[in-house]
């Protein structure tokens, strides 16, 4: 079962880990995470491999990941291989092979500990301003909305000075921030957090360019365990050359505490 506390949310079901009857752990990739095309999401995947990773570890929450995605990840039945590294009474790594019906899709590093609430002692980006979330722009959908089951399952409200895409006004920079949670209401916690570091659309849609950008590396670290409520994402991109595009990304809790960092390669959209 998942490790969280009170009612598991929609989150925590789609990715949950069992082990299998004669070994190994398994698990039922769910096509309603997908972001197209029926290819699911890179913070979905992460976040599988995330809980086998810490079904035998003494520590509970991941905390670094370095992850490569192989191919194009399906829904449908997953074996996961947990590869044991050195484990001390701090931390713990191991690393994670997914595999799916057409084989090995996501490969991943990953170091677990024990997550606190305690404030940072030193930092110096604070939480960018950002109207608050009935003030921003509404992307999420539902009913008859598109078919990308990932913006079913979150709820984003971008900051209007980083929306202009969605009205046809586009921009110079490729930003995005933007409010984000579980459709569902399901508190944030280290897993969720994978998920929301890979979440928002490609930075490139702020500049016009909608086209496909599929990951191709993706490293998290989670920095502390997240308040309730909304968690805010700021994306942006540092350098576009030769075909591939970086995307750093930055996510602070209901309380303006940085929670997550990450960066991805891309490649460049179309």
């Amino acid at each position: 079962m998942p490790q969280t506390h009170g009612t598991p949310s929609a989150f925590d079901a789609a990715t949950t880990v069992r082990r299998a009857e004669g070994g190994g752990l398994v698990a039922d990739l769910d096509p309603g995470w997908d972001v197209g095309g029926g290819v699911l999401n890179g913070g979905y995947l992460l976040a599988v491999a995330a809980r086998a990773a810490v079904l035998d570890s003494p520590h509970p929450h991941p905390v670094a990941l370095s992850a490569s995605y192989l191919r194009a990840t399906a829904a449908g039945p997953a074996h996961l291989a947990v590869t044991p590294g050195p484990a001390g009474r701090t931390l713990a790594h191991s690393s994670v092979l997914l595999t799916g019906e057409a084989g090995p899709s996501l490969a991943a590093q990953v170091t677990t500990a024990t997550l606190g609430t305690e404030p940072a002692e030193y930092f110096v980006n604070a939480a960018p301003q950002v109207p608050d979330p009935d003030e921003c722009v509404v992307t999420r959908t539902t009913g008859a909305g598109p078919a990308v089951g990932l913006v079913r399952r979150i709820d984003t409200r971008l900051d209007p000075a980083t929306a202009g895409w969605t009205a046809g006004r586009f921009s110079d920079h490729r930003v995005l921030r933007s409010w984000i949670r579980l459709a569902d209401g399901g508190a944030p916690d280290p897993f969720t957090l994978l998920l929301f570091a890979d979440a928002l659309p490609p930075t490139a849609f702020a500049v016009g360019r909608t086209g496909w950008a599929p990951t191709v590396q993706l490293q998290v670290l989670v920095r502390a365990l997240p308040a309730p409520g909304w968690c805010l994402v700021e994306s942006r991109s540092t350098e576009v050359a030769g075909g591939w595009s970086d995307e750093e990304c930055r996510i602070w809790d209901a309380t303006g505490r940085l929670v997550a960092q990450a960066r991805q390669l891309a490649r460049a959209a179309r």
